[in-house]
């Protein structure tokens, strides 16, 4: 045993090569399970897939970089669900792809914010956040008031979700265009927002 030992020790490629082995056989060891898991999750009640104008809005949520700030994962930690309310759980974020747990927190976490404010306030901070909250460091976005959302995008959005598994049905696609006429990107977010938690468990 000693003299393989050594022998790999002196081979810089060989131990190259079996480390590389051991590493993927520990990884595969800690995603495969998790993989099965996935699969088996069920989404809580009242969990569906996003409507139109709820999936426009958190199209644009990611493209923002608004995960960048404020993550949406309640942790099992006593003063964060004092704060916060129930604590995530995997059944809420089945269509959420990507998810957007995480740990970054510039801002508050999000994953409990449907409902905590009207839709007023959510537009008067997302043009500017100073207006409702003077001591935030958030970036405005007054843009949003401006762009409309695109019905086709957004069709072509849920049409590739339905492909891998989220039940949308083809009437809900169809009718996704004329969900989103007239929608600008501010009211797309403040819908996605307006929602956020809005099933999720209540007390700890």
């Amino acid at each position: 045993m000693g003299i393989a030992h050594e022998k790999v020790e002196k081979n810089i490629g060989l131990m190259a090569v079996l480390v590389a082995i051991a590493v993927s056989l520990g990884g595969l060891a800690e995603i495969v399970p998790l993989m099965f898991q996935a699969e088996a999750i069920q989404p809580l009640p009242g969990i569906k897939p996003y409507p139109a104008l709820q999936l426009a809005g958190r199209d644009v949520y990611i493209r923002e970089g608004c995960y960048g700030c404020h993550s949406q994962m309640v942790r099992t930690l006593r003063f964060e669900t004092e704060r916060y309310g129930h604590y995530s759980m995997a059944g809420e974020s089945v269509y959420d792809r990507p998810f957007q747990w995480g740990s970054k927190r510039t801002g508050p976490d999000l994953a409990r914010v449907g409902g905590r404010y009207s839709d007023d306030w959510h537009r008067v901070h997302l043009n500017n956040p100073r207006d409702v909250v003077p001591e935030s460091n958030m970036p405005g976005f007054p843009w949003l008031s401006k762009n409309l959302v695109d019905g086709p995008t957004i069709q072509k959005h849920m049409k590739a979700l339905q492909r891998i598994g989220d039940p949308y049905t083809d009437a809900e696609i169809q009718a996704a265009s004329a969900a989103v006429k007239g929608k600008t990107e501010m009211d797309a977010v403040v819908a996605y927002l307006q929602d956020l938690g809005k099933h999720a468990p209540r007390g700890e």
